[in-house]
């Protein structure tokens, strides 16, 4: 409300006092043929009174709005009420002082405030396209966590709007179960008078009732006497890579398991299958018999083989001389295939069965011969198909 309107207001009420005296001694009636003339005369009285007080704290406001502005020069007109003639002499002290200050300094005036003005619009046009080109919201709450302030990413993440969020406990929109894990993580971060922000994941329920998986940072806020006044924290949707780690996780398992039945069918063939007699075992055959053969070294890098080879497997042979015999052997890992060559070097030589990949994907069984070629440091692999 305005000053002016105010004293008129407070006049008028005060007229009210003689009608009532009037109408107290000599009666209503007569009371009510003066209440006509003292409401007129009042408010013309406090026109003038009003007009004499309002206006010169309206010549005072324009004379600062001046001064903000940059203009130094303003002269303070004095007033005849004395409470705001003291006020002026006191802005004229301020202005003489600000004056001087600025003499000594070497600074042009405009350029004080001019300057200040800009770096301020700027920093807030930074900040207000800081968020809104991040994908990150940001918040702030008070010492009992209702929230103060919200940027407008929120939306994009919990479908409401800040207006929606800011004068609301946070804890409303946390998944029930997550609730009392983030109050005493908070309860903790104020417990220690932790300045540093706290990294978790917890769960917030969307507008239309779905939960987005959120990653939270939040700091705490103390003032300058170490109060605890609140928290002010950032936070981002990671619902999409979540089920894309949990979907991922889900394939590695899948993928074990499917290694481990293979294997297991693998050796249950194997059972069933006629063998000829151990004489004519691994060890007495010949290159001829495998028909297929290659060479690799200690770190189980494909060094050599024969056309036999990688035309069984569908490589050319400057294609199989890159590969790794991890690349296609598949059912044993870069460990496996270490532990394996640990083992050929001891013994001198191994026999064993695997499934070879072939570079269309598919896949064969076969029985590898592996000779440790130990003036060379190298190990020789004779294959077979297995029909």
């Amino acid at each position: 409300m305005r000053l002016r309107a105010l004293l008129i207001i407070m006049c008028l009420a005060i007229s009210m006092i003689p009608v009532a005296i009037i109408g107290g001694f000599q009666g209503f009636e007569i009371a009510t043929a003066f209440l006509g003339f003292i409401i007129v005369v009042t408010f013309f009285v406090s026109l003038i009174m009003s007009y004499f007080i309002s206006r010169p704290l309206e010549k005072l406001t324009k004379n600062i709005n001046e001064i903000s502005k940059g203009n130094l020069d303003v002269k303070m007109e004095k007033s005849e009420i004395f409470e705001i003639n003291n006020l002026t002499t006191s802005l004229n002290r301020v202005m003489t002082s600000l004056k001087l200050a600025i003499h000594k300094v070497g600074v042009k005036k405009g350029e004080i405030f001019e300057e200040t003005i800009k770096a301020k619009d700027e920093a807030e046009e930074k900040y207000e396209n800081l968020l809104k080109n991040i994908d990150e919201w940001i918040w702030e709450t008070d010492e009992k966590g209702v929230c103060k302030s919200c940027s407008a990413n929120i939306t994009n993440t919990l479908g409401y709007k800040p207006s929606e969020i800011i004068g609301k406990n946070i804890f409303e929109f946390l998944v029930p179960k997550e609730s009392n894990k983030v109050k005493n993580i908070f309860k903790e971060m104020v417990r220690k008078k932790q300045h540093k922000a706290s990294k978790f994941e917890t769960q917030l329920v969307h507008k239309d009732g779905h939960n987005v998986c959120v990653l939270a940072s939040f700091a705490t806020i103390f003032d300058d006497l170490g109060d605890f006044r609140g928290f002010r924290g950032i936070g981002k949707d990671i619902t999409e890579p979540k089920i894309a780690e949990e979907k991922i996780e889900d394939l590695d398992k899948k993928l074990s398991d499917m290694k481990e039945r293979m294997r297991d069918v693998f050796n249950e063939r194997e059972k069933f299958k006629y063998k000829p007699p151990m004489e004519r075992a691994m060890d007495k055959l010949t290159e001829e018999e495998f028909n297929a053969m290659f060479i690799f070294d200690e770190n189980a890098n494909i060094i050599d083989c024969n056309k036999n080879m990688y035309e069984k497997l569908g490589y050319k042979k400057d294609e199989m001389l890159s590969l790794n015999l991890a690349d296609f052997d598949y059912l044993e890992t870069k460990e496996d295939i270490k532990d394996k060559i640990y083992k050929i070097k001891k013994q001198g030589k191994i026999n064993l069965k695997t499934i070879h990949k072939k570079k269309n994907g598919s896949s064969i069984f076969v029985s590898e011969s592996i000779l440790y070629l130990k003036d060379k440091n190298m190990f020789k692999c004779i294959v077979k198909e297995d029909h």
